[in-house]
């Protein structure tokens, strides 16, 4: 089989094809014929070696995968060979709260994705919904899941309340179709008209440009009729938390992602934005083996599907075109490599 490698940080080039044996699963794993993965920025984290899990010597990278069961370990329970399978993001995580005994993730301190064949643990996959493509059962395991675990994980989202979610990478656009999934009223920001049309056709009800308008959280609180947003979804941290809070409601929830850039390494608050609110900060890191089992039943019953910007393929320039393209910002939802 193929596989990829990390040999060196820092450059993508430092991603390396190499054939081996196909691996057998042991007594309770199951060998999962790769079909698809998708980048995340936690990748690229660690290919620069900016992560705060640091990578094994010579891992596979990426933890975001899906594909076929092609074998099964003579006491596995969970999985039979045909099975659509998806990796999970902490493979330990199976439910209720993490611990630093969970922290173990594919592609960092464990072999990732980036393979032909895959041997998990019957434990760390989860069925991909029937309607998916593989490309798109690829989306879920971090994206997907923490956008889910954002919406659902803290104090109830009633219908008719409003979510605020910022940009338009791939965990933004998975927390717009999963809010109006929920019956949420959704304000979006971009600085492209463009992508504010794609926006609005995914489902969000409202649009602000923050680079007309940098106190975009005023315009939040107008559009919401003062109130604010009941929740938001935070993914940029230090260029953004400041806004956020502004355009919160008085109770409202602020689900943190992102807590440091290199510009700017923690977060900070106004004493005028955060004295005037009562609203909870909530950290979120991806979730558990329950959330994706969730999120999958809500996924199955509304046919929702991942949004796919572009897909690569297996060779090694396209893999290495892949995480340039990624690297770049450009992409409008998930980009994926096609492995099979």
């Amino acid at each position: 089989m193929r596989a990829y490698h990390l040999e060196m940080l820092g450059r993508i080039d430092g991603i390396v094809p190499r054939e081996s044996a196909r691996p057998e699963p042991g007594p309770r794993e199951i060998l999962v014929h790769v079909r698809a993965v998708s980048l995340n920025k936690r990748d690229l984290l660690l290919l620069n070696g900016t992560y705060p899990l640091k990578a094994v010597p010579d891992v596979i990278p990426v933890s975001d995968g899906a594909g076929e069961v092609v074998a099964v370990g003579a006491e596995v329970t969970r999985f039979a060979v045909g099975d659509r399978v998806a990796s999970t993001y902490f493979p330990n995580w199976l439910d209720g709260r993490i611990t630093p005994a969970l922290f173990d993730q594919p592609g960092a301190t464990l072999n990732g994705m980036l393979t032909e064949y895959a041997r998990l643990d019957q434990e760390a996959a989860v069925r991909v919904p029937d309607h998916l493509t593989w490309e798109e059962g690829a989306c879920l395991p971090c994206a997907g899941v923490t956008a889910w675990h954002s919406l659902t994980g803290g104090e109830r989202l009633a219908p008719g309340q409003s979510v605020l979610t910022l940009g338009t990478g791939a965990l933004s656009l998975f927390v717009v179709q999963f809010a109006k999934m929920l019956g949420a009223e959704v304000i979006a920001t971009t600085s492209s008209a463009v992508k504010a049309d794609r926006l609005k056709a995914l489902g969000a009800d409202h649009v602000v440009n923050y680079a007309e308008n940098p106190e975009w959280g005023l315009e939040v609180r107008e559009l919401t009729g003062g109130r604010g947003a009941d929740l938001v979804v935070e993914t940029n941290g230090p260029d953004t938390i400041e806004q956020s809070m502004r355009a919160a409601a008085l109770y409202g929830q602020i689900v943190l992602l992102i807590t440091g850039n290199p510009r700017r390494p923690g977060i900070e608050i106004s004493n005028a934005a955060y004295a005037a609110s009562l609203a909870t900060i909530r950290r979120v890191f991806v979730g558990s083996r329950a959330h994706f089992e969730s999120m999958n039943r809500a996924l199955t019953l509304h046919g929702t599907r991942p949004v796919v910007d572009r897909v690569f393929g297996f060779g090694s320039d396209e893999v290495r075109e892949a995480f340039s393209y990624y690297e770049s910002g450009v992409a409008f939802g998930k980009v994926v490599i096609r492995v099979s």
